[in-house]
């Protein structure tokens, strides 16, 4: 009998396939989304809204648990993963500074938000009116975390490659079966690929489509990674990441001209040096419109469970809510009324 079959190898599945795997349950893994939003996404942790200047969900619970889970995954596959890098926000004006200055008043925002202006110049980038700096930031290298973590699951035998037949589970008293594999909960992490499942479909997993570059700048010398209307994330090489475009209505996941043409748009706003485009990807987001991730356990099949809607902060969401909903099905703690998916129970009559 294996405890837990996770549907979904992305951010949301590897947080809890490591949370049960610290807890001493056996597990399997099917790598159902090839095309996993997780592995091209930007990987930023921050824990503030910075259009807004507000505090992101439950920041401080989320990076604390953020390092002891990133460092626990570096020591056990033997890789670095986890990069400590400022978040730099540019300025445009004036007000934006005192803007910046307000925010950080706040209790809730003073230990993230610096009081000191950035006034040193970056090559490569015009800034008048200086940077802020936010602090206890950083990224994480996702798709060399999956890429590692995928090789760990296959050397422990615990990673089927296969797409998931939904009609192929078999409901017993205390556990379902699913072709030869017996389990007592099944974990669907599956991000945008939700709409398939027959189970979860219900839920209001809208997926926004996010398109970004690699690209090579010689003069432009950064080593932090700054934000305005995109961010520009030091790789090493003088290569860099830059993103993300926010498209709501296609679903596709391939690269297309108008993001091509946005985000270079937007690079020139910034930049005033050269840059050439290495690689260009795509990927939807699973995004709730109420901006809150989808947890728990299924209404009507208590062996059922998701963990979803994780949006553009995977990396920070994933530990916490993989702890969250572990918790709940182990023990039998609370779900956090925003985080749990009975705020959408009376929409599953809509899909029966």
């Amino acid at each position: 009998m294996t405890d837990y079959l996770i549907v979904g190898s992305g951010l949301a599945g590897i947080s809890f396939a490591e949370k049960a795997i610290n807890e001493e349950k056996s597990i399997v893994v099917f790598d159902h989304n090839k095309n996993s939003s997780s592995r091209i996404a930007g990987g930023l942790y921050n824990p503030v809204i910075l259009k807004r200047f507000s505090e992101v969900w439950r920041a401080k619970e989320q990076l604390e648990l953020l390092e002891v889970f990133y460092t626990e995954i570096e020591r056990k596959l033997n890789v670095n993963v986890d990069f400590k890098m400022p978040i730099l926000r540019k300025f445009y004006s004036i007000e934006e500074q005192n803007d910046w200055f307000t925010a950080s008043d706040k209790p809730n925002l003073s230990d993230f938000l610096s009081t000191k202006i950035i006034t040193s110049k970056i090559n490569g980038i015009d800034s008048p009116f200086n940077y802020g700096e936010v602090l206890h930031t950083g990224y994480v290298d996702t798709r060399l975390l999956l890429d590692t973590y995928k090789e760990y699951l296959t050397s422990q035998n615990c990673l089927v490659e296969a797409v998931f037949d939904y009609d192929a589970i078999v409901f017993k008293e205390n556990h379902i079966e699913y072709k030869s594999i017996k389990a007592r909960h099944i974990i669907f992490a599956e991000g945008f690929g939700i709409h398939s499942n027959r189970y979860f479909r219900y839920l209001p997993v809208d997926g926004t489509k996010g398109e970004l570059f690699i690209i090579k700048a010689q003069n432009l010398n950064l080593d932090v990674i700054v934000n305005t209307s995109v961010f520009i994330l030091p790789l090493g090489g003088h290569l860099f990441k830059v993103g993300a475009t926010y498209d709501p209505i296609d679903k596709t996941q391939l690269p297309t001209e108008d993001g091509k043409q946005l985000l270079i748009e937007r690079i020139n706003e910034i930049l005033n040096c050269d840059f050439e485009i290495i690689e260009h990807f795509a990927g939807i987001r699973p995004t709730v419109k109420d901006r809150r991730p989808l947890i728990g356990t299924h209404p009507n099949y208590k062996n059922l469970h998701v963990i979803n809607g994780l949006g553009t902060r995977g990396v920070m969401l994933g530990p916490q809510m993989a702890k969250e909903l572990f918790e709940n099905i182990e023990y039998g703690k609370p779900i956090d009324k925003e985080a749990d998916i009975k705020r959408y129970q009376k929409r599953l009559s809509m899909f029966i």
